[in-house]
């Protein structure tokens, strides 16, 4: 009899354990608690109670969502970005056809007709042929500061729309400071300030000599593409169709180029 009052009392306190482990096991989800938890997913064994561990698929979940935001946002910088360049781009264009466009029609007014003989041995000549000799390379010693306001002082002469005075300016600053780190820069404008004086030969050579004696300076891309205007209009066609070719496969990217592509269109 006692036997038997052990084991009744053994399965009595048995029965609950077997009634719980048949208790099925809900997943929500996302990897979160199941809604049967406290705010604070605490789950509750034999009476205490202890803090539930975040799932590793509900903490994969959380990175995904800051990186998608993050990349969102790195997307939303970059597109302003290309907008800001492409603005500064379009600008840079227009001011260069802006000024392009005012210097060419200020020399139409002083522009006087040719007489025919000269006209027509113009019209064969080659802008880019030298008839002058290059700046001399035995220039005053380099002072920076006497060269800016050399420099600032020629171009304002072109603000001024004083072409005549510029040439001489920008000739005189091309003799005497030849190596300077401005003298690319004179070199091109004194072509443009010859192309404003209808000088169109003199105003071919200026430009040419910005390749030949300045190479690498940033201007050649535009004096090339002037060069070629020029010859366009003495009637060097397949010369002027040559020089933008060049423009365009040798300095991709630039104002220059853009306007020679659009132009090289229009040749015949």
């Amino acid at each position: 009899m006692h036997k038997h009052s052990r084991l009744l009392t053994l399965l009595a306190l048995a029965a609950p354990l077997t009634t719980w482990a048949q208790v099925p096991v809900m997943e929500s989800g996302g990897g979160y608690p199941p809604s049967g938890y406290g705010a604070t997913g605490a789950a509750y064994a034999g009476g205490a109670a202890t803090a539930a561990p975040t799932s590793a698929q509900g903490e994969l979940f959380l990175q995904l969502q800051q990186l998608q935001e993050e990349v969102a946002r790195l997307r939303g910088t970059l597109e302003e970005q290309q907008y800001e360049i492409q603005r500064l781009k379009q600008e840079s264009l227009e001011r260069y056809q802006d000024l392009d466009g005012r210097l060419a029609g200020a020399s139409q007014p002083s522009q006087a007709p040719a007489p025919a003989a000269e006209g027509a041995a113009a019209s064969n000549q080659s802008a880019a042929a030298p008839s002058a000799p290059a700046p001399v390379a035995n220039g005053a010693p380099a002072d920076p500061a006497k060269e800016k306001l050399f420099y600032d002082a020629a171009f304002d002469l072109i603000k001024a729309k004083d072409f005549a005075k510029a040439d001489q300016a920008f000739s005189a600053f091309l003799r005497k400071y030849p190596t300077s780190q401005y003298a690319g820069n004179a070199q091109y404008w004194l072509g443009e300030v010859k192309l404003a004086q209808g000088d169109l030969p003199g105003a071919g050579q200026a430009f040419a000599r910005v390749a030949q004696s300045y190479p690498s300076h940033q201007k050649v891309a535009d004096s090339l593409y002037k060069l070629a205007g020029v010859e366009h209009r003495l009637g060097n066609t397949d010369k002027a169709k040559s020089l933008l070719q060049q423009v365009i496969a040798q300095h991709p990217g630039t104002s220059a180029a853009q306007l020679a592509q659009r132009e090289i269109a229009r040749l015949p």
